[in-house]
């Protein structure tokens, strides 16, 4: 019986569809196909899945006008965690999935385990905050409600995407601090991510966009960022 919950998996190459469908089942996922971009939104919108893997490179919709749609759906579907399938030289992919709001992406071939383990490392970040912390930080005019996973400008909701809200959230609990980003993807990402330092980048910018460019998130020259 299935306790761990539904992924969605929108690829439109059969094998590689088949062997995510195996593996995640193997951990005891509930496992929705999907081989193009149209019907993988409409899965998405239907199942309300825990995770959404997406191949960047589907034949109708691809994968980065999905997540464009999927983060501008209302309510919780918006914040569906997102990972990005890429070839190993589109950078150019995995760079705009990021900015249009996937939490993470592994490129082609990956290792079945590094999959998993991503898979794996995404739910227990969307965990429920425990107790003891503060349930809501105030930055300016921004909210960040851990208890709600929401962050609010002038007490309006903001769109924000997984990771995004997890970069948020670490910075908010590290407020006045300058963490480098080796910090940022080890407290964020987790230690045994794959990325490069070009992601932080890519987050804060988006952080900025959305919640305005008043916000107090500072750029510390030689080391990295600090909020507050």
């Amino acid at each position: 019986m299935n306790t761990q919950g539904t992924i969605v998996v929108v690829e439109d190459d059969a094998h590689i569809c088949d062997l995510v469908d195996m593996l995640l089942r193997a951990e005891g996922y509930r496992v929705i196909q999907a081989g193009d971009g149209a019907t993988g939104l409409a899965a998405i919108e239907r199942e309300r899945p825990r995770v959404a893997i997406l191949d960047a490179g589907l034949p109708d919709t691809d994968g980065l006008e999905v997540v464009r749609r999927l983060r501008n759906l209302p309510g919780p579907l918006a914040r569906t965690p997102v990972i990005m399938l890429t070839a190993r030289d589109g950078e150019i992919d995995r760079v705009l999935g990021l900015e249009l709001g996937a939490d993470d992406y592994v490129t082609k071939p990956f290792s079945n385990r590094e999959l998993v383990a991503r898979v794996k490392a995404m739910l227990r970040r969307a965990e429920p905050t425990p107790a003891d912390k503060p349930e809501v930080t105030v930055i300016g005019r921004v909210e960040v409600d851990a208890a709600r996973r929401e962050a609010r400008v002038d007490g309006v909701p903001v769109a924000l995407a997984t990771r995004e809200f997890d970069l948020l959230q670490y910075l908010a609990d590290n407020k006045g601090i300058a963490l480098s980003r080796r910090q940022l993807l080890d407290g964020v990402w987790g230690a045994d991510w794959y990325g490069d330092d070009r992601t932080v980048d890519v987050h804060v910018r988006q952080l900025r966009k959305k919640l305005g460019d008043d916000f107090p998130l500072a750029t510390v020259w030689g080391v990295g960022y600090r909020l507050g």
